[in-house]
């Protein structure tokens, strides 16, 4: 369903200056697949993220769905496919407008868009339905401005839009990362259960090791700009903490070594 092939992404390239982002990256993701990504800082990760949204373009490879060649489309295109949840919960909604502004947008993306209202009274029963399911009450606040909800808030919202139009694939960048625990859990929580109940093929960067252990089925470690381990479900359900981290010591060379790494 989704298939990466010898991805190669170089930051200035032909410079002192250049830097290996992604190299040789070949992975095929089946339909429904939860795939948590760890590494360090500089690992590759956001970046592996950016070239299948679209974001960036690889200079190397192909991005595949379904079969279709998609890596030379920009990321409006690719949006009939692909949802995203950003770490910062200020990003992927626009702050000025109300929830159910950004609820009507989020509802139109990947269509033609033409003139007319773009709240109407059948939109705004759908919104309340949705937006029930998180649990939050903001069902009832639908003409709250954006900006003045609390992180947790926003970022439930921003997993709603994402997924409001059924994508076949999630991306989550460290969407937990900005989040106090409590608000964390509940948004990991909803996350767990919108991959469950929409079958979304999902891959969630995180840098908490428990949390990369504990979700999905499948766990990718990046190092460099490679993909150094990739645990399948039936080793990653016994998988631990510390034996994660002595993986990759041994493949890689060197300490897992990042003040953002969480250990659970």
């Amino acid at each position: 369903m989704l298939q990466l092939t010898d991805i190669t992404k170089l930051f200035n390239p032909g410079t002192s200056d250049e830097k290996i982002a992604l190299m040789n990256i070949s992975l095929q993701f089946k339909p429904g697949d939860f795939v948590t990504v760890i590494g360090s800082n500089g690992a590759g990760k956001s970046t592996l993220m950016n070239v299948i949204s679209g974001v960036m373009k690889p200079d190397l490879g192909e991005v595949r769905i379904e079969g279709n060649a998609i890596q030379q489309l920009p990321e409006y295109r690719r949006s009939r496919w692909i949802g995203r949840v950003f770490q910062d919960p200020m990003a992927g909604t626009a702050p000025r407008m109300t929830i159910e502004e950004n609820l009507a947008m989020a509802l139109s993306r990947g269509k033609k868009r033409g003139l007319g209202r773009g709240v109407t009274f059948t939109k705004r029963g759908i919104f309340r339905e949705q937006l029930q399911r998180l649990g939050i009450g903001l069902e009832n606040r639908l003409n709250a401005k954006v900006g003045l909800l609390s992180g947790g808030e926003r970022q439930a919202l921003s997993l709603l839009m994402a997924t409001f139009t059924k994508p076949q694939i999630l991306l989550l960048d460290e969407h937990t990362a900005a989040l106090d625990p409590a608000r964390a859990e509940l948004i990991t929580s909803l996350t767990e259960s919108i991959v469950r109940e929409m079958k979304l093929t999902t891959l969630m960067v995180t840098h908490n090791m428990e949390q990369a252990i504990r979700l999905g089925n499948r766990l990718i470690m990046m190092d460099k700009g490679r993909v150094i381990l990739d645990v399948p479900e039936e080793r990653k359900s016994s998988l631990t903490v510390s034996q994660l981290l002595g993986e990759f010591e041994r493949i890689s060379g060197h300490q897992l070594s990042d003040d953002r790494i969480v250990l659970g």
